[in-house]
């Protein structure tokens, strides 16, 4: 079952992805992230990095079928002390 999510891009993702959030159809978390990195080889390599939050879980898995209507936070590495 494909779900409509809420993506919300965050520090150095948010610029590659050139939006603060958008909503994108995807089942799985592969399925989402070809989805917005399609035209986008900034945002594809910037992911590579990225840890992912679905509705606050961390998430791991690509290929588990995502809670439909869940919010997906894209979180690069932070750096800081």
């Amino acid at each position: 079952m494909t779900a409509v999510l809420l993506v919300r891009y965050f520090a150095g993702a948010r610029a590659a992805a050139g939006v603060p959030e958008e909503k994108i159809e995807a089942a799985t978390l592969g399925e989402l992230e070809a989805a917005v990195t399609a035209g986008r080889p900034k945002l594809a390599s910037v992911l590579t990095a990225c840890s992912f939050l679905v509705d606050g879980t961390s998430w791991r898995d690509r290929d588990a079928a995502l809670p439909s209507t869940a919010t997906v936070d894209v979180l690069p590495p932070f750096a800081g002390g």
